[in-house]
């Protein structure tokens, strides 16, 4: 099976899966729906698989872990800390600032490692960089863990090129996480040149544009009245027009390769480096299928210039965040 490198501990399949839309802010599913999707990703040969505690909350690790129990120790679970969760509220009203205090680190890793059932965190990511902790103080907790084997390797989402080295001179990091695609390209400026540099793996998160880039979604309608994605600037309605020749100009090209505009879309994501492993949702199965199907298409040097071109970010319409959920990503 093709492979690609975390770090010096993970080897993965080229495409992940993230799993939150199976439980959070997207509408969720049925709970048998998700365990198929996540079981025909284990018969495709996927094994690497993205949650969080905040997703839910809780629900989406107790997912997981029911699904793949019988597979713990063929595939790579990720899962992350790092926010305040209410008591009480729904979803992602119980999100409450960030909190990446070391006893908050270690508190978050025991309840997930009974959510999932496991022993061991493949891949410990903290969420989101907390201002008021020094990134070092959460990597020597994390590395603790480390040390107590309950969790293998560890990760950082959202973080700048500078808290990165900060993090990876208290304990080496495999991961980095953050959202990448053909119209959110922030980590290019410097945050992919100091994974290479480093050897750590990049996680592009939503690399097919929150779904967007699938040419799938029209209209603000044609998503669930409880999908956070309403509320984003780029799932307005005038964006949404504005944004539709830019989403044609994909379909076309793909069209002429012969796939998906998000099976171009992830190829041309994967094509930006070999460490590079993007972790697209997927709640069907048949869109769980078509994403993994993008690692085996080829593109020549050519082709990935002329997409990366046609779709570059100053063509886009509306940040991918709001203002408030954009000062969460600044670190």
């Amino acid at each position: 099976m093709q492979t690609r490198k975390l770090g010096t501990e993970l080897n993965v399949y080229p495409v992940g899966l993230g799993c939150m839309g199976m439980s959070f802010v997207y509408g969720g599913q049925p709970e048998a729906e998700a365990i198929a999707t996540l079981h025909r990703a284990i018969e495709i040969g996927v094994n690497f698989f993205d949650t969080a505690e905040v997703y839910g909350p809780y629900e989406n690790e107790i997912l997981l872990g029911k699904a793949l129990k019988a597979v713990r120790d063929k595939v790579t679970i990720a899962t992350k800390f790092g926010f305040k969760i209410l008591e009480e509220g729904i979803g992602i009203d119980r999100m409450a600032g960030v909190d990446s205090r070391p006893e908050h680190v270690k508190a978050v890793a025991e309840a997930s490692l009974k959510r999932l059932g496991t022993d061991v965190i493949d891949l410990y990511y903290q969420h989101r960089v907390d201002p008021n902790v020094p990134i070092e103080d959460t990597v020597g907790a994390m590395a603790e863990l480390v040390r107590e084997g309950k969790v293998r390797a560890l990760g950082l989402s959202e973080a700048s090129a500078a808290t990165i080295r900060r993090a990876h001179a208290v304990h080496p990091i495999s991961a980095v996480q953050s959202e990448y695609s053909l119209w959110s390209r922030d980590p290019e400026d410097e945050v992919l040149a100091v994974c290479r540099e480093l050897g750590i793996g990049f996680v592009p998160y939503s690399p097919l544009g929150r779904g967007l880039l699938t040419g799938t979604i029209a209209k603000p309608e044609a998503l669930s009245d409880d999908d956070w994605r309403r509320g984003l600037p780029r799932f307005q309605a005038d964006a949404m027009a504005a944004n539709a020749a830019v989403i044609a100009t994909l379909e076309k090209m793909a069209a002429e390769k012969g796939v998906t505009s998000a099976q171009l879309a992830l190829a041309w994501v994967l094509d930006q480096g070999d460490f590079i492993v993007p972790i697209p949702g997927a709640r069907k199965i048949r869109h769980l299928e078509q994403n993994t199907a993008a690692a085996a298409i080829e593109l020549s040097a050519a082709e990935v210039q002329t997409i990366g071109d046609a779709m570059s970010p100053d063509k886009v319409v509306g940040k991918r965040y709001t203002e408030e959920l954009l000062a969460l990503v600044s670190g």
